[in-house]
């Protein structure tokens, strides 16, 4: 929780150069000044708590308390005596009153996290401070006023829930005076480079490391190549563990690691060095034998990657009527993998 003696915070640095980013940018600094509640909705790893500290930042509220709650690390049952607080007395272990999140906001913003997973019971709470400003801790009778503004946060959709019955329609209306779509890193072109250098060169920094960190051309295809399901929060803890691992200046492909739990690509190859093996002649028995399909050598591996790739390309395409969105699966790929696959063979095919 950000205090009122906080008024020297700095506003909350986001890094990006792409459309989609200052796209986003713009919107959310044109609503900070309202007086309105506003809804971020955004895929995990986004940033969501970053954009709703900027929201504060830039509102007129930024010298006031900025309170935060993540709705998805509390259990259902206690969700609503951390939001209005409670009296003594009012449940088995209230020995004293207690000051809620909205109170502890009052005058300033309340930031709540995932706000799909608070129970229909503390919505109808909610939306009556949205309404009017006042509320009844648990176990009390005497309205509370507060001056609070609300930012919420989900990646789900809300929307369908409301459809289900699983999230109130008047809460929804109320919460999307302004619904800021955070866009997902896979669509955020130029930026990977930029966030990964920046989150490279504070890892350096912390373990003391004076030499430039920077990416080889092959680490770089890498980071762009990952589809990034866990977004800047994923980009950040491949870096970070990428700058721990290699030893020098320049992060080579093989310190990449996007999923650590594959002992394969713990260690990069060098330290992995093969087996010796005797020098096998044209009549050795020992002597590897060509498989179907493989071209003699010498051969060029590049050219023989690019027909297959272009190939099976062609294969998917032609299977499903040239839906991109249909081939994609076919070729075990995401959506924006076979784009940039697409764009690459576009005039072959």
């Amino acid at each position: 929780m950000v205090t009122p003696e906080d008024t020297s915070a700095p506003i909350p640095e986001a890094l990006g150069r792409s459309e989609a980013f200052l796209r986003f940018q713009e919107e959310l600094s044109r609503v900070a000044p309202v007086e309105r509640p506003v809804l971020i909705l955004g895929e995990r790893g986004t940033g969501k708590e970053l954009a709703a500290l900027r929201l504060h930042y830039l509102s007129r509220r930024w010298r006031e308390p900025l309170v935060t709650l993540n709705c998805a690390a509390m259990a259902p049952g206690l969700i609503t005596a951390e939001l209005f607080g409670h009296e003594a007395g009012a449940f088995t272990g209230a020995a004293r009153r207690r000051a809620g999140r909205f109170e502890a906001a009052d005058g300033g913003t309340l930031f709540l996290d995932e706000i799909g997973n608070i129970p229909l019971e503390a919505q109808e709470q909610i939306l009556r401070v949205v309404e009017y400003g006042v509320f009844e801790r648990v176990g009390g009778t005497r309205p509370v006023k507060v001056d609070t503004r609300l930012v919420g946060a989900t990646h789900a959709d809300l929307a369908a829930m409301a459809a289900r019955g699983l999230f109130m329609r008047d809460l929804l209306d109320r919460l999307s005076f302004e619904v800021l779509h955070l866009p997902p890193l896979r669509e955020r072109e130029g930026d990977i480079e930029l966030l990964a250098l920046h989150f490279a060169a504070r890892m350096a920094a912390e373990l003391g490391r004076r030499e430039v960190v920077g990416f080889s051309p092959a680490a770089l295809r890498r980071l762009r190549a990952h589809d990034w399901p866990g977004n800047v929060r994923e980009l950040k803890n491949v870096v970070e563990r990428a700058v721990y691992r290699c030893p020098g200046d320049e992060i080579d492909e093989q310190y990449v690691v996007m999923d650590p739990f594959r002992r394969r690509e713990d260690a990069p190859p060098a330290a992995r060095p093969p087996a010796p093996r005797a020098e096998a002649t044209a009549g050795d028995e020992r002597a590897e034998p060509a498989a179907a399909g493989v071209p003699q050598l010498p051969a060029s591996l590049p050219e023989q990657l690019r027909r297959l790739e272009l190939s099976m390309l062609r294969q998917a395409l032609r299977q499903v009527h040239y839906n991109q969105r249909r081939a994609a699966p076919l070729l075990g790929l995401s959506y924006h993998q076979l784009r940039r696959l697409y764009r690459k063979y576009h005039s072959d095919l």
